[in-house]
């Protein structure tokens, strides 16, 4: 089965990284809210699984995503830039019609 999304080595390093300091050892959340220069924002966090999340199997952790913003994520790569200037998480969305400048909050 196709995965919903891929990570880069890169971003699955700096995921496992930050699981590793992560005191409550929820599982990654993967969502998308409203807001942002382009209309829609991505969000990152640790949060408790939910019923009907969809929950993704990486070696060493697991992402879950919400139903909704499962329609906006799929496809999507995400990397992790942790040079001196870099953004930190980088997201690659085939489905964005537009994105902002930081890469951070995009259109569909």
């Amino acid at each position: 089965m196709e995965q919903l999304i891929e990570l880069t080595e890169n971003a699955k390093t700096r995921i496992i990284e930050l699981l590793e300091i992560e005191e409550e050892k929820l599982p990654l959340r993967f969502g998308v809210k409203g807001g942002g220069c382009s209309g829609f924002m991505y969000t990152i966090d640790f949060n408790a699984e939910k019923e009907r999340d969809n929950v993704l199997d990486f070696e060493g952790f697991q992402v879950v995503i919400d139903p909704k913003s499962t329609i906006y994520l799929k496809g999507l790569t995400v990397d992790y830039d942790g040079s001196l200037n870099g953004k930190g998480f980088v997201f690659n969305n085939p489905s964005a019609s537009n994105s902002c400048g930081c890469g951070e909050s995009f259109s569909i």
